[in-house]
């Protein structure tokens, strides 16, 4: 996974599949054949020939959902041109997986290649934070993928020692890491505060964890059951 292009402050490049123009604007290279999944309603412009449909009947309806909120909508985008997509003036960053999984806060993903595969899966090791479960939205394959964060995200790395992050906080981190609930407050002290006083998620493993400066409770997990 390159994580240089994991940058919210890229200068647009020409030629590139995916960059950012401008920190809060996603521009994409459109080509004939290289179709593009995007939230609906998050274009804000383009140039040359594209064209805007449904999501493809491949896509399941739930995965559709935890990307767009609830009744939401994805987008199918092909054509040539560059198209550029916004969300409400998030911040954008960018990454490409080769032949890997990324997992996703559902709300938190812009666009993405539609040749990935999107699918929805239980989060593993965290049944404390619900009697019911926790899921998330898992992207494989090759291609490029991009997300949204409420302010300038930061990576983490998780390798050397466990990671904790507020639940609200985080965007994505690299699939198969293993993860833990910790509480570190008893609930008769949690007036005036926020979630990630009351319990984290931590992650331990090859890979990193993406985290944004804003406890957006809006993007929280979706709750199974």
């Amino acid at each position: 996974m390159d994580l240089q292009t994991l940058n919210a402050h890229r200068s647009a490049s020409t030629g590139v599949r995916m960059s950012v123009h401008s920190s809060k604007t996603l521009k994409v290279t459109m080509v004939t054949g290289q179709d593009l999944l995007a939230k609906a309603g998050s274009m804000i412009a383009y140039d040359g020939y594209v064209q805007f449909d449904g999501p493809p009947a491949t896509l399941r309806r739930s995965a559709e959902e935890m990307v767009s909120g609830e009744g939401g909508k994805l987008m199918l985008c092909r054509g040539d041109g560059d198209l550029y997509l916004a969300d409400y003036g998030g911040d954008v960053l960018i990454l490409h997986l080769n032949n890997e999984a990324l997992s996703v806060n559902g709300p938190t993903l812009l666009a993405c290649d539609a040749s990935l595969q999107l699918s929805i899966e239980p989060v593993k090791g965290l049944a404390k934070l619900s009697g019911s479960g926790l899921t998330n939205l898992v992207i494989r394959g090759t291609g490029w993928v991009a997300l949204v964060s409420r302010g300038v995200p930061i990576s983490l790395d998780c390798a050397e020692r466990e990671t904790y992050v507020d639940p609200d906080a985080l965007i994505a981190w690299t699939d198969g890491l293993d993860m833990k609930a910790r509480r570190t407050i008893k609930a008769s002290a949690l007036i005036g505060r926020g979630s990630g006083e009351a319990f984290q998620i931590g992650f331990k493993g090859r890979g990193f964890v993406v985290v944004q400066p804003s406890e957006d409770t809006g993007d929280r997990f979706k709750i199974r059951g």
